[in-house]
């Protein structure tokens, strides 16, 4: 290949490419479901900027290609809410999603405060309970997506002295 990932955060000259990625990898978690309605695949490109804009969201390059990308924000009570993690299908297994998971969690603490971090998965998403799980995630509790999908709910703990505080 010649080239690495690197992992950045999102401008707003990435929102389209972010938009188009998010809708080409979250077609295998609407085919598990035989739900096409699920959120990454309704979201207007709109909202995608607005979120660029005002989220935590980070960028996986290859090159000038978007291959992955995640978002956070942080709520009252301190929890940050990571959400649609995404990783170009054909660069999936290598550690990517890890990798932004990671840069999420470090900015959402040194710049937005988290005390902890929250997210959810589909009910039925293996692959992505086992990412959270061997980066440190655990089972909360269920919620139902507005979709209709049944979602899984991890939390993680800010590990202590893991990230540099401002």
């Amino acid at each position: 290949m010649g080239m690495s990932v690197t992992i950045s955060v999102a401008t707003e000259r990435d929102a389209e490419q972010i938009f188009r990625l998010q809708y080409l990898c979250f077609q295998s978690e609407a085919a598990l479901y035989g739900n096409y309605r699920i959120d990454p695949l309704v979201q207007s490109l709109d909202s995608v900027r607005e979120e660029v804009a005002s989220d935590c969201v980070f960028v996986a390059r290859l090159g000038d290609e978007v291959v992955g990308s995640v978002r956070g924000s942080v709520t009252e009570d301190g929890a940050a809410s990571i959400g649609k993690l995404c990783v170009h299908p054909r660069l999936q297994g290598h550690g990517i999603g890890a990798r932004l998971l990671r840069a999420a969690e470090e900015a959402l603490v040194e710049e937005r405060g988290a005390k902890k971090f929250r997210l959810s998965t589909g009910h039925r998403s293996e692959g992505n309970l086992r990412l959270y799980r061997r980066v440190g995630y655990e089972r909360v509790g269920t919620s139902q997506g507005d979709d209709g999908v049944p979602m899984i709910v991890l939390e993680k703990e800010v590990p202590t002295g893991s990230y540099a505080t401002t």
